[in-house]
């Protein structure tokens, strides 16, 4: 069974690509990632005492998730949401590790209150007075490919657009040794259930099991940015930008699959 939805609104951030604008335009050869790469994102949406404080994954998240909805046109008080991320904030859990180890009373209730993997979504949700459902996933190397389905088939059931966001950051410290992240990366997008004047994209969509059809080979920009837990995004928005008729397998295991065909709208 296929079942096909409506992209809105892609949005994407990394050092190296700073935007969906410039990302789209490196992906398809017209621009080189930015030099000096940008530090971190700086989301609007929060007060200025608490972008400084605000970790990397919020603040990858919430600049991310409030592009893709800017650029939908939609409301982000009235927008179910789904955030994903692999391993959440590492920077945090092992700075608590390693108090907690150390000196147990040391332990900064406000890294405590950011531990938690939704945080981001909590954030997300308290700035922008949304009430509709939300949620957060992790799928380990298939995070986004888990996100994806998860708003894919809230939309498809509920006939009613969603929000997707999915980051992770480099692994620090001892976590470093078990788990390999590097870099920043964001991506987010809305799943429509119709077509509107904001669209870019259908989206034709079906579960598939047995071995995940090979890949495209991704660009020298988005393999750059593959040792990212959120690379599984990389495919997709990949295909986005190249803005032409396209099929993909995003793996959600060793054998079963998000089988997708991308249709350019507009």
């Amino acid at each position: 069974m296929t079942t096909t939805l409506f992209i809105e609104g892609p949005a994407f951030w990394a050092s190296t690509l700073p935007g969906w604008h410039n990302a789209r335009a490196v992906f398809r050869g017209e621009a080189a990632p930015a030099d000096p790469p940008a530090r971190r994102p700086s989301p609007q949406m929060l007060a200025p005492a608490e972008r400084r404080r605000a970790p990397d994954t919020v603040a990858l998240a919430l600049e991310v998730a409030a592009a893709a909805v800017e650029a939908s046109g939609r409301a982000a008080k009235d927008l179910p949401c789904v955030f994903a991320s692999a391993h959440g904030d590492l920077g945090i859990n092992d700075y608590m590790c390693a108090t907690l180890a150390s000196d147990p009373k040391l332990l900064s209730p406000i890294k405590f209150h950011n531990s938690v993997h939704n945080a981001a979504v909590g954030y997300w949700t308290i700035g922008t007075g949304c009430t509709a459902a939300s949620n957060s996933l992790a799928a380990y190397d298939h995070s986004f490919a888990a996100g994806l389905l998860e708003a894919a088939t809230q939309c498809a059931v509920d006939r009613q657009a969603v929000l997707l966001a999915g980051f992770d950051i480099p692994s620090v410290g001892a976590l470093g040794s078990v788990i390999d992240s590097r870099e920043l990366l964001a991506v987010a997008l809305v799943v429509a259930p119709a077509r509107t004047e904001r669209t870019v994209a259908a989206l034709t969509w079906s579960l598939a099991a047995g071995k995940p059809a090979p890949q495209r080979p991704l660009s020298d920009a988005g393999a750059a940015l593959k040792a990212n837990a959120m690379a599984d995004a990389l495919p997709f928005f990949e295909a986005l930008a190249r803005a032409e008729p396209e099929s993909l397998d995003l793996p959600l295991g060793e054998r079963l699959s998000l089988r997708l065909r991308l249709e350019p709208q507009g």
